[in-house]
């Protein structure tokens, strides 16, 4: 199987949506991101990291997953290290849980640089943790699956050329961006699906997994 679920540090809502999308993947968790390991029925193959956020209760509940240990002082990130190593066990399609949000926001922020460099070597890349859904936008046509007046937007990395919206409120037709722009934050989907397309950039679509609002 090469689609494998990275378990991160940060906040998840362990719905039934999220429990589908991690079924009969395979899965590697990222430090303290072993946390949501339980609440979604998993059991890594791996559990990988630093240890300077996991508790001694969490090791001793998961006494049978494989550990592989580093040093607090290195240059990868623990999640880094876990999407390298799911890439050397067969990952093609990367499944990012626990990426969004959290006490942390340049850890978030370093989890949509790295959704972004991964799309962009040729991987499947998506995130969701229960609440929010994103993925990567790489030049050409990106669909993603949504419902009636959920809340999205473009997160925008550089300029934007040549940016489409369909299925959305808002829709755009093929406009230029520049990084400072904020025209693409809260746009709302009218249907089934949001369809972004794009000529040159990096962007991540995030959404909405329902149209609940806060």
């Amino acid at each position: 199987m090469s689609r494998f679920v990275i378990l991160l540090a940060g906040p998840i809502a362990p719905t039934e949506a999220l429990r589908r999308a991690v079924a009969r993947c395979r899965v590697l968790a990222a430090d303290r991101g072993m946390t949501h390991a339980e609440p979604l029925g998993l059991e890594p193959e791996l559990w990988v990291g630093d240890f300077d956020s996991a508790s001694a209760e969490l090791a001793a509940r998961h006494p049978a997953v494989p550990r592989a240990a580093f040093p607090r002082d290195k240059d990868m990130t623990d999640g880094e290290i876990a999407i390298e190593e799911a890439l050397r066990r067969g990952a093609t399609d990367l499944l990012l849980v626990g990426a969004l949000g959290g006490p942390r926001t340049d850890h978030a922020f370093a989890h949509l640089v790295l959704a972004l460099r991964y799309a962009e070597a040729g991987h499947r890349v998506a995130l969701f943790d229960g609440r929010e859904h994103a993925v990567p936008l790489r030049p050409g046509e990106t669909r993603l699956a949504t419902v009636p007046g959920a809340a999205f937007s473009i997160l925008k990395f550089g300029d934007l050329e040549g940016l489409s919206i369909a299925g959305a409120r808002w829709p755009l037709n093929d406009v230029a961006l520049p990084f400072t722009s904020i025209l693409t934050q809260s746009n709302e989907a009218t249907g089934a699906e949001v369809t972004v397309t794009l000529r040159q950039g990096r962007a991540i679509l995030i959404a909405q997994a329902s149209a609940e609002k806060d």
